[in-house]
């Protein structure tokens, strides 16, 4: 069997504020196999996308480790990181805010390659016109800036700038939230091609567990900085274990007309504070299935079945 591409053990990321401590990413551990999808879901503040930004080193961890191909990143400095630094890259929710609006798009693509010193300048020059075409860009418009694209073209170039090192891993986050619903389709089934005809894993960080649903391999869920549930996608969309898992999916919308909204679960309550989460299993205040116990013990993630971890003291009652 082949090695994680990407491997968090006990991963914490802490933000020390002034009302105290926020637990932002508290102790995940998680594997991205080579080729593998991995969607990664919850509510807004749960963590997620700080998990993505702590692999990119953009946010520096409080413990734990970080594994890319074998190689522990976490703690690297900016020197020692950047010769590992092609292997893994990012898709930033809002493509205009991670676009240099000073640099025509040919030189937003080059630059990755100047900085890692990356081919003559002929060279560069062809990777970048292979870069927009194989986005779906015409080569010509390379001489525009970003702000003379729609919000589709501008993820377009995000994704682009992402393959131009080449990368085993590309961490997506947000990838299609600030598009139109008109071209979010269009942007995941690029993705999905991509992915096929280059070998690529994507850690694919969503809110939407549709979309989700329709990319991943597996599916992880995240509530309050920790894991709760890791499964296979149609394992997952089919047989939930966690609560918090269930009332997920009980809220996406279905796209059948008429349809019944028997089932569905809504849940009570805001989400606790990430500076005072509450004792024992983190989703209990919120939670239709909540004893006692789960007041006192924390759930450890443990497995059911084949390939599925749920952290849930009742999970075998919520088969």
């Amino acid at each position: 069997m082949a090695d994680p591409v990407l491997s968090f053990r006990d991963l914490r990321t802490h933000y020390p504020t002034r009302g105290g401590v926020v637990l932002a990413v508290d102790g995940v551990s998680l594997d991205v196999m080579p080729g593998e999808t991995v969607g990664l879901v919850g509510e807004s503040g749960c963590g997620k996308s700080t998990l993505g930004k702590t692999a990119m080193g953009l946010v520096k961890s409080t413990s734990g480790s970080i594994l890319l191909d074998g190689v522990e990143i976490s703690g690297l400095s900016r020197s020692a990181l950047r010769p590992l630094r092609p292997k893994m890259q990012m898709i930033f929710q809002d493509p205009y805010a991670s676009l240099n609006p000073r640099m025509s798009v040919a030189r937003i693509l080059e630059e990755p390659l100047i900085v890692h010193g990356i081919g003559t300048a002929a060279e560069r020059k062809e990777r970048v016109r292979w870069l927009m075409e194989k986005v779906g860009l015409r080569p010509e418009a390379g001489s525009r800036h970003p702000h003379e694209f729609s919000g589709g073209q501008r993820q377009r170039i995000g994704i682009a700038r992402a393959l131009a090192l080449q990368p085993r891993l590309v961490i997506c986050d947000e990838p299609v939230s600030a598009l139109d619903v008109s071209v979010r389709a269009q942007v995941i089934n690029l993705l999905m091609d991509l992915k096929r005809e280059l070998g690529l894993a994507y850690l694919f960080i969503s809110h939407d567990l549709s979309v989700v649903e329709h990319v991943s391999d597996r599916i992880a869920v995240m509530y309050l900085g920790k894991l709760v549930e890791v499964a296979e996608r149609r394992t997952l969309w089919t047989q939930p274990r966690h609560p918090y898992t269930k009332a997920l999916i009980s809220a996406v919308p279905s796209t059948s007309p008429g349809a019944s909204s028997v089932g569905r679960i809504r849940l009570t309550g805001d989400l606790p504070s990430p500076i005072d989460p509450p004792s024992g299993c983190r989703f209990r205040t919120r939670c239709p299935l909540a004893i006692d116990r789960c007041t006192v013990e924390e759930p450890a993630l443990r497995t059911l079945a084949e390939g599925q971890l749920v952290a849930c003291h009742r999970a075998d009652e919520a088969a």
